[in-house]
């Protein structure tokens, strides 16, 4: 969620050039289910213009009206709302509704725990009751350890009540090995999921980040030459060159790597043949690598065209990333977030 975090704090920046007063809403506390779970935030602004959802719409709308007071007397306050009657979630939500400004040295910080793929904690004070109003609000820390206050009346040192902790960690980062056309429909889909997105073309035939809307970075290099780093963890990798040879070149050299997810395009039969010859050049290589290759990438859902295919993989992607076991939600009896 870092990379709403991030759409958040850059729109109340911009709301605060042009003389727009901010409200933070963070959902710091749930009885029972919900749509969204605590540490979901929106920003509302003093035209009461909104960024950022904690709900499918109809609580925004809710904490939109409710903000009014928070824009008018500058006091922090917490807010319920039962969806037991209106929604059919059958929960309670407990919501921050908070001042926030957003000082240089803050937004500083931010972009540079972002540049850098840091861990990022938020605590927030707060109490588990309807419309009360009190020394509230929320501190973000670093990982150098400064931490900086969302509203000036929060006093962080003097909090009472409950804390409601949360990590932050760095978007999810996916590196695309190919430049053509379904790669660029890849890199599309996986913007609008807020992940870090670095494409790799082949050096002779080079593209611009104007070729691939979303990219945070795209660069033209080669097997031989690349050089990863910290793709280890919250990272996955998916091969789409269209070429046996480069795909094998490549994965022979991510086999100097510890990935948790290489996905490859290609037809099943392909897969024998790319084993084989892993051995051939990498004799040594583990069965953990090899367990973490998925070829032919993607989820089997029938996906058949680019755009489709594309979603086949992310979804591969988020099942693998968050341990689960794929299947249809209409089979289940619990929760879905147990």
């Amino acid at each position: 969620m870092i990379h709403e975090l991030k759409e958040i704090i850059n729109q109340a920046y911009i709301n605060q050039k042009k003389g727009l007063k901010n409200v933070l809403a963070s959902v710091v506390h749930l009885e029972g289910s919900s749509y969204r779970k605590p540490g979901v935030r929106m920003l509302i602004s003093e035209n009461l213009s909104s960024v950022g959802a904690v709900s499918g719409g109809c609580v925004e709308k809710e904490i939109i009206q409710r903000s009014k007071s928070v824009f008018k007397d500058n006091k922090p306050k917490i807010i319920t709302y039962d969806g037991r009657y209106r929604l059919g979630c059958e929960g309670v939500l407990y919501i921050l509704l908070e001042p926030f400004s957003i000082s240089d040295e803050l937004l500083n910080a931010f972009s540079n725990a972002n540049k850098n793929r840091e861990t990022i904690k938020i605590e927030s004070n707060f109490k588990t009751e309807d419309e009360v109003f009190g020394n509230f609000g929320s501190c973000i820390t670093f990982k150098n350890k400064t931490n900086y206050s969302f509203s000036n009346t929060f006093n962080y040192t003097s909090k009472k009540g409950n804390i409601f902790t949360q990590i932050l960690q760095p978007s999810f980062r996916l590196i695309i090995i190919g430049g053509e056309h379904d790669a660029v429909k890849l890199c599309k889909i996986a913007a609008n999921l807020g992940w870090e997105i670095n494409v790799i073309t082949s050096a002779k035939d080079s593209k611009q980040i104007s070729d691939f809307p979303g990219a945070n970075s795209v660069v033209g290099d080669s097997p031989e030459t690349i050089q990863f780093s910290n793709i280890e963890e919250n990272t996955a990798i998916v091969i789409m060159n269209h070429s046996y040879v480069q795909d094998l070149k490549y994965v022979v050299k991510l086999s100097e790597y510890n990935p948790k997810y290489i996905g490859i395009l290609g037809a099943p039969n392909r897969r024998e043949r790319l084993f084989n010859e892993l051995f051939e050049f990498v004799p040594d290589i583990s069965d953990e690598f090899l367990e973490n290759i998925y070829t032919p990438a993607g989820l089997h859902i029938g996906a058949q065209t680019p755009e489709e295919i594309a979603i086949s993989i992310i979804a591969e992607i988020l099942s693998i990333s968050r341990k689960k076991e794929p299947f249809s939600l209409r089979k289940l009896n619990g929760k879905i977030h147990g």
